[in-house]
């Protein structure tokens, strides 16, 4: 077989797609470029209508794991996809990311209730080859990373099944986590250490960008318009 022919074949023997061959990519400007995104982050019961189209399998335990420290620790889908099963810490509720933006090594709170979530995955996890937490799980590639575009593919394809009529990316995730501690009252401070943000103004605008629970809340309790009687006696 020849040099050529070996690299157009995957690790099971299949034809490999020309896009995973290095430098296809060169000098294409990603799809998504100078596109940008509103935060509007999904509310809870979207999440949960998410979370219950998984289905009960090894897969399905995999990506509600994926969503859990998502949402509920607030992390970016690059820390989470390169969390090993070592940096889980149930005792003390911590999750370590060794490589956070800039390359900082942080700890990130996750609450009991996630923690019981994320538990199926990590049983079956344990079944698999030593690596990364969140991994292939079949194959002769078993054990290996998870990709980030396939995630995403997943968590799409999911959103549409539970009829969730927004964007539902895993970003969207980390908004809901920042909204949801903002609207507990946990202090700014808190949260910027919380999400790994380097100054508290990125947080506060962060933050601001997300939720208008304050303004929507204050505007909506106003009373209704009124007019003097003589007024409403007018012809």
């Amino acid at each position: 077989m020849s040099i050529i022919e070996e690299r157009l074949l995957n690790a099971a023997g299949r034809p490999r797609s020309p896009a995973t061959l290095p430098g296809y990519h060169s000098g294409r400007p990603p799809r998504n470029k100078g596109l940008r995104y509103p935060a509007d982050p999904p509310r809870v019961e979207e999440i949960v209508a998410v979370m219950r189209e998984t289905g009960d399998g090894v897969h399905g335990a995999r990506i509600r794991g994926l969503i859990i420290v998502l949402w509920r620790a607030g992390l970016r889908i690059s820390e989470a996809l390169d969390l090993a099963e070592a940096d889980l810490d149930p005792e003390r509720g911590a999750v370590l990311v060794r490589r956070g933006k800039g390359g900082k090594r942080r700890e990130s709170g996750m609450d009991d209730w996630g923690w019981d979530q994320l538990r199926p995955w990590v049983e079956h996890r344990a079944q698999l080859p030593v690596g990364r937490l969140f991994c292939i799980v079949n194959g002769p590639t078993r054990g290996r990373p998870w990709s980030g575009s396939a995630a995403r593919e997943q968590l799409r394809h999911l959103a549409v099944a539970a009829g969730v009529r927004r964007r539902f990316a895993p970003h969207q995730l980390r908004h809901a986590h920042a909204v949801e501690m903002a609207r507990e009252g946990v202090p700014l401070n808190v949260i910027q250490r919380q999400l790994g943000h380097a100054d508290l103004g990125v947080t506060s605008v962060y933050r601001q960008g997300i939720d208008n629970t304050e303004v929507i809340s204050t505007i909506h309790a106003r009373r209704a318009p009124t007019i003097p009687a003589s007024t409403g006696l007018l012809m």
